[in-house]
Formats: C-alpha cells, structure tokens, sequence
C-alpha cells in the first residue's frame, strides 16, 4: 500500500516537473504564434497623388492554455501580445480586461506577457473570455480596436471516481444460479471525460469474492458461486473500486460497500425433532380441549416455512382431531369427542407435517414433509354417574290417582369401585312437586292426579348421586306425556245470538252450529246434536244433525211477532260419542228482528212499542233536559244563599246583658239587700252552656264545672265573681269581648279606697278585713261577711 503511494507522488511530482516545463517553453512559443502585429499599409500610386488606404489589423489569434493545479513558486506565462504599432520605444501599453482580469491574470503593460496568479480549477471553470487592446501610453488612446480571446484551462487527473449514492443494498434469492445480476452501481469522475483517460472508469471488487464479481466496465454486480444457501449465511458485505486512467497505474479510485441480502426460497422440508411424542389425557375431558403439542422446524421463512399437520394413520383418528396454530406453527391434538378409561386407555396416531406453499425450481430436492407417532394414553378419572339413555319419554293418564307409577330411570356408576347412586328430581323442574322418584331404585310416580287440559306435557329433570367417591351427580331430562281421558262435555263453538226475521218462512235455515271438546277427538270420532227432552214438543224451532260435527236449525212456523216475544231459548243436546260418552245441554238464543222485504234486519229493539202513545224520544230528551236545568238553578241558589255573611254571634233579644237598666236613685247600702237581684248578671244562655261563637269554629270543648256556679238567688257576690272570672279566664269557646265584667263606679276621691272583689281575686296573698270594722256602719255587713269567712277560715 505504501508502495503504491509512493509511486503516486512520484509521479505526481515527476508531472508538475513536466508542466513546469512546458510552460517555460509556451511563452516563447506563444510570443511567436500569438504575436499582435499591427502595420500600416500606405500605397503610392504616383508622385502626383498619394491614394490612403485604411491600416489592416495584424491580430494572430489562437486559444491560449494554461495547466490546472499549477502549483509552482513563479505565476505562470499564460502567453504574450504584440502590436505591429509597438515601436519598443515604451509609448504602447497593453490593457487586458475580461474574466479574471487583474484577480487571476495580469498583463505586462510594457511587454504584453500574460501570467495566472492563481492556481486554476477546471472543475471549477473550464475558461475563461478576456479582451486585448494596445493603446497610447501618453494619451490612452486606443492604438488599435480590442478583440477578444480565451483561455482555457488544461485538465489533469485530479479528482478520484465517487459512488455518490452509496452505500448500497441489495436482495438476491438464495440457491440462485452463477451470474444472476444483484445490482449495479456507478461512480462518477469530475475530471474532462474528453481530454484523455482522466475520467475513464474500471470497476474492480476488493471485498465479496468469491461469492460475487463486478462488470468492470458496467459496474453490475453477479453472483459467483452456486447453492448459496440463506440458512448457512444471509448477509454479505460487498466493497466495489472504481479506478479512474482506464484502471491503469496512477490512476485515482474511490470505493463504496454493498450490503447484499439472500432472499428465503422453499428450500428445506419440515423435520420432526424426535420420531415418537407421548401424552396423556383425563376421562373426564370434554370434546374440544387441548390433548398436547408438537412442532416440525423449517428453517425457511415466511410462506415458506409454514407447516400443516394431519393425521395420516392410527386407532384415535375418529376421537382426536389435530389443527395448526399459526401463530407457534404448532400441531394441536384436541378431543374430537370423550375417551373412556375403562373402555380404551391407549391411542396410537401418525401424524405428517409438510409445507403448504411449495416452490417448483426445487420440487426435485423433495419430499417436503416429515411424519412423527402420537401415544395418547387415556387417565382415569372419578366420573359422575351416567344414564343409560341420553333422555327418556313416558306418557300417564290423566286423572290417574296419586302414586301411579310413570316409569323407571337407570343410572350407574361407571368408575372402578362402581358406587351405589341415588336418585332425586330437582324442585326447580317440577316446581308444583307432581311426581316423585325412588332415591334407590328410579322409579317416578304421580303424587297427584294430572289434568291433561290444564298441562298436556311434563318435562322434569332426573339428578343421579354417587353414593361416596366426590358425591358428583349427573341430570337427564325426562319428558311426560299426560293421556287423555274423556273427561269433558262438548260446548257451543260460539255463543252468539240468532237473529230471526218476523216474516221469516217455514223451513227456513237460520243457522248453522258447531261444538268444541277440550278432550282429544280420535279417528272418525264426531258430535251428535238434538233438541233436548224438555223441548222437543216446541212449534218453533227443528234441528237436523249433519254428522259431521254440525247441526241445522230450521223455523218451523210462520209469523213471529216482537210485541208478543221476541227472545226464544232452545235447549240443544250435545253427545261427543267417547269413551265414556259426555254430553252436555246448551241453550241457543233466537232473538226476533224487525226486517225489511229483503229480509234486512232493520231493529232487534222492543223498548219503541212499550212507550206511550204520542210521547216521542225528542219530547222525552227535552223534559230531562228541563229537569237538569231547574236542579242547576237551585244548587246555584243555595250556594249563593251560603256565601252571604253572618254575624259572628247570634244576638237574642232576650240577653239581658244588652238591656241597660238606670236607676237614679241612691241604693240602700249593704243593707238593702233587695234592690236588685244579683241573677241578673248571670248570661241565661251560658247557664246552660257556652255562647255560640261564629267567627271560629272551637277545637276543644271544656265542658262546665258541676257545684261551682251559685244560684240566682245567692247573695254570696264573691263566690259569684270568682266563678264568672274563672269561667272567662278557662273557656275557649267565648268571644274575647264576653269575658270583660262590667261594675258600678264609686266615684273620685274616696278615702275608703275601692271596694272592687277584682282585686281580693288577683292578689296572691290573703287580706286582713278587720279594718272595716272601724269604717262605720255602711260597712258593718261587708265587715261581717269577710270577717266571718276569715274567722271560719281560720277555724277550719
């Protein structure tokens, strides 16, 4: 590698020896090749007269070029102008503009020699557009026209090939062939694809071989080796050259990694890892649940290495069923339906795994497929008991007495130790408790006569119990059919009134009846009709047995009338012919109908011919009307009548208590003991009671104190006035205004003070009345009545 870079600088420097060269050289050329020659032609064409022609420019022009990447101590000499009008003497000057002027290229104004002061990029611009002109030193004016020239840039291999869009990757299928195309990838070189072999590129492999090669031309990458297999090795990592000089040494390279990836194919078949696969499943499992697993490996991917499985042999193939799981690519062995230890243990099946999607290039490396064996043994397991019919059917007659026997269920107890069972009919199937069973024997019975109309059909649960072991239990549904006995008489089908015509004519049919039996009818069974004993003399009516469940009825006269009766009652007789035979008697209603000549029912009514004559429907609408009319008048007057106010108490002229009584007189004292009666004060009405009150009505009632009220003629005026006080103070039914006592005025300034009993009542203390007797005679008798009650006060 070092070797090789050395190699590289060497012969990089060998050409910047060589550029150096030619462009020590070039200006000499170009001062001979690109040399302004400016002359002027004049033309005599005698001594006479001169003829002027106009001076002819002397440009030579040619490109000028300049190496790229020049990197010498000295600017390069790009070239050298020359006028024919420089004379050498100094006064032409040269000015260069364009491009680059005075940045990159500088002109000798003196001699016309071009240098590049800076090193050029190709790849950054590949020329560049400059003007010439030759003017006069002194007055800067044009000696010649300008004209313009380039400069080119000369390319060199300076940039190495670039992958731009690297890296790469790539899909192959595995087992493809030798030179199956993968992919291809290109380089690009900025270097000028037409000045030489800078640009042209080879492509070359450093990494990959020898399992893939590259074009070298088309940089398309192959396949080199045959059967390269996924499962051995997926990935590859590839690194490609691109090598610019035709590959050839010195030339510049760039690389860039391809990540190539083998694609799956079906390519390998299922394998079983062990040849034989053992499990085991309980009695007591029911169909559809998982027995065991098993799993052929396939390396392939995808769609390729999808497995099915399927039972191809064995004993079991009808109790056991095998399904894919597609998620694990698992075989599932589940229970097709229920094994039984005492009646097989063991089950041997061949199972066979093999690829559902199969590749057709690689059928010939096949078969695609692997079988492996199943032992399946059955573990025993305490199981309830089992009938010995999945479900059982009876039939009883109905109205048999309690304790018929209906039939017999038999269940046994299928384990080993072949346990005693016993028997019970579970309430929630026979909720009214109609039958029973034998716990030891099954046996089921009636426990009530059954009514076949009520529940034709009975259908109970049977519980079977095993006798020790777990006490697990097992249920059959028995169903029971109730047989019918003939226990019902037929009915009417119907029990609508017959409508007769009073003009209808003799032997007319008028109707046609049916009957109904709750009880079943058998085979060529049928109702016999006919008119029942009591009315087979009648002149009305006839009946005519159809024999086919059906009877006519016919009028036999002429002439009905509704004001003479206009409802007919005919007795039938009806016989359903059973065993035993039931018969039952149903009347029939004829009613008669008024009709028009068509013998259109116009009224079955009979009420318009008892009304009295002259007296129509309306008249009689009108009088009730008038009736309700005056009732309405009166309710509204005894209401009006209520609302009026009334006074809160009713007033008799007889109270003497609004009798004012004047005397203008003076009274005898405590002496004159007959000047008025004191039963005056007393309220004649609340003697016997309280005093109506119309403003509330009273929420309780105190009814009147036995002994407390004086008589009229008491003088005993203190006992009265307490009496009236606690009688206002206690009763709830007397107005406010009733309680108020009115008494005689003694006057100002009395120095007696007053003499009113109100006091004596609401002081709680008792009063001393001796003084009194110090008042003098006018007050001897009040002295003596408190004096004496305070003395017998005392002394009691």
């Amino acid at each position: 590698m070092w070797e090789g870079l050395g190699l590289q600088v060497f012969l990089m420097c060998l050409g910047a020896v060589l550029c150096s060269a030619v462009a020590a050289s070039a200006p000499l050329e170009h001062s001979h090749r690109h040399r302004l020659s400016l002359h002027r032609h004049r033309e005599r064409t005698g001594k006479e007269g001169q003829v002027l022609h106009r001076s002819k420019r002397g440009w030579v022009w040619n490109q000028f070029f300049v190496i790229e990447e020049y990197t010498g101590p000295d600017p390069v000499l790009v070239g050298r102008l020359h006028s024919d009008v420089d004379a050498g003497d100094g006064n032409c000057k040269y000015i260069l503009s364009g491009e680059g002027a005075g940045t990159i290229f500088v002109i000798d104004d003196k001699t016309g020699n071009i240098h590049a002061t800076k090193t050029l990029d190709r790849e950054e611009q590949a020329q560049y557009t400059l003007t010439a002109q030759a003017v006069d030193r002194a007055t800067n004016k044009p000696l010649e026209p300008p004209s313009e020239f380039i400069v080119k840039v000369q390319d060199i291999n300076d940039n190495p090939p670039e992958f731009l869009h690297g890296p790469y990757y790539a899909r192959v299928p595995e087992m493809s062939n030798v030179g199956t195309s993968v992919m291809q990838v290109t380089a690009t070189d900025a270097d000028d694809p037409t000045y030489g072999n800078s640009a042209r590129l080879v492509y070359s492999i450093l990494q990959g071989q020898p399992y893939f090669s590259v074009e070298p031309q088309t940089g398309i990458i192959r396949t080199a080796l045959p059967n390269m297999d996924r499962e051995a090795r997926q990935e590859y990592d590839v690194v490609i050259q691109a090598k610019d000089m035709g590959g050839h040494m010195g030339g510049l390279s760039g690389t860039t990694e391809v990540k190539i990836t083998l694609t799956d194919v079906n390519d390998n078949p299922p394998k079983f890892p062990q040849s034989v696969y053992a499990m085991s499943v309980s009695e007591d499992k029911v169909s559809g649940e998982e027995v065991g697993r098993l799993k052929a490996k396939d390396p392939d991917l995808g769609e390729n290495g999808l497995v099915s499985y399927r039972f191809i042999e064995g004993d079991g193939m009808t109790v056991f069923e095998i399904t894919t799981d597609t998620d694990t690519r698992e075989g599932v062995i589940k229970l097709r339906k229920p094994v039984d230890f005492e009646t097989k243990r063991a089950y041997t099946l061949r199972v066979e795994a093999s690829n559902t999607h199969l590749d057709p290039r690689f059928i010939a490396w096949g078969p695609y497929k692997d079988t492996a064996t199943v032992k399946v043994m059955v573990e025993d397991a305490d199981e309830p008991p089992a009938f010995m019919a999945t479900s059982y059917s009876f039939e009883v007659e109905e109205n048999a007495p309690d304790g018929t026997v209906v039939g017999r269920v038999h269940a046994k107890d299928t384990d080993v130790a072949n346990n005693p069972v016993r028997y019970m009919i579970p309430r929630y199937t026979d909720v009214e408790q109609f039958f029973s069973v034998g716990p030891e024997d099954g046996i089921i019975k009636t426990t009530r006569p059954l009514d076949r109309e009520t529940l034709p059909w009975h259908n109970i649960s049977v519980s079977a119990t095993e006798i020790g072991g777990h006490h697990q239990d097992t249920k059959v549904r028995v169903n029971i059919k109730v047989k019918d006995v003939n226990d019902n008489a037929p009915e009417f089908a119907t029990q609508n009134e017959i409508l007769v015509c009073e003009n209808v004519s003799p032997g007319k049919l008028i109707e046609t009846v049916s009957a109904v039996d709750k009880d079943e009818m058998v085979h060529r069974q049928y109702f016999h009709f006919s008119i029942a004993p009591e009315a087979v003399n009648n002149q009305n009516f006839s009946l005519k047995d159809n024999r086919d469940s059906t009877a006519s009825i016919y009028v036999t006269r002429r002439g009905f009338s509704r004001m003479t009766q206009d409802v007919y009652f005919l007795p039938i007789e009806i016989n359903d012919n059973g065993i035993p035979p039931m018969s039952s008697t149903n009347t029939l209603t004829i009613r008669v109908c008024s009709c028009d000549s068509k013998d259109t029912i116009l009224s079955c009514n009979v009420e318009p011919y008892i009304l009295p004559a002259g007296l129509s429907t309306g008249a009689l609408i009108a009088i009730l009307a008038c009736i309700v009319i005056l009732l309405a008048i009166v309710v509204l007057f005894v209401a009006l009548r209520r609302q009026k106010k009334e006074p809160l108490i009713v007033f008799e002229e007889e109270d003497i208590r609004e009798n004012i009584i004047t005397y203008d007189d003076e009274g005898g004292g405590e002496e004159d003991t007959e000047a008025f009666d004191i039963a005056t004060l007393q309220n004649p009405d609340g003697a016997n009671g309280f005093l109506p009150r119309k403003d509330i009505k009273p929420e309780l009632q105190y009814p009147m104190r036995p002994g407390g009220r004086p008589v009229a003629n008491s003088v005993d005026v203190d006992d009265f006035i307490k009496t009236r006080i606690n009688d206002a103070d206690n009763d709830p039914t007397a107005p406010p205004y009733d309680s108020i006592q009115i008494y005689g005025y003694e006057g100002r300034g009395s120095i007696a003070g007053s003499l009113s009993s109100l006091e004596s009542v609401t002081t709680d203390s008792d009063l001393d009345y001796d003084y009194l007797q110090s008042w003098g005679p006018r007050f001897k008798k009040l002295a003596d009545l408190y004096g004496t009650k305070d003395s017998a006060d005392d002394n009691s």
